[in-house]
């Protein structure tokens, strides 16, 4: 396989992902939607820290879309520290409110 190939999947699996994690922070959304009060502010706080860590992995797979191959590994590493950080705050949300 080659760089531009590895970077085109890569890229492809990426935004697949963001597309997942758009639908997932919705679902829980739309149950802090229904939630009391209290527990209403607490999924407001986690949904925001969610979209923030969205934003931000877009933002670098954005960079990361834009770079040459030479670019291709180094930028891979802040994409994948991104999406690990991503993935540990979305179970951190379900195991809390889902």
């Amino acid at each position: 396989m080659t760089d531009e190939t590895d970077k085109d999947a890569y890229e492809k699996r990426a935004r697949a992902q963001l597309e997942e994690w758009r639908a997932e922070i919705e679902k829980l959304k739309a149950q802090a939607d229904k939630a009391e009060a209290d527990a209403r502010i607490h999924y407001q706080q986690k949904l925001e820290e969610l979209k923030a860590h969205r934003d931000q992995m877009q933002a670098q797979l954005e960079q990361y879309q834009k770079s040459g191959q030479d670019a291709f590994w180094d930028m891979k590493k802040g994409l994948d520290k991104s999406w690990s950080e991503m993935e540990s705050a979305m179970r951190q949300a379900w195991s809390r409110f889902g």
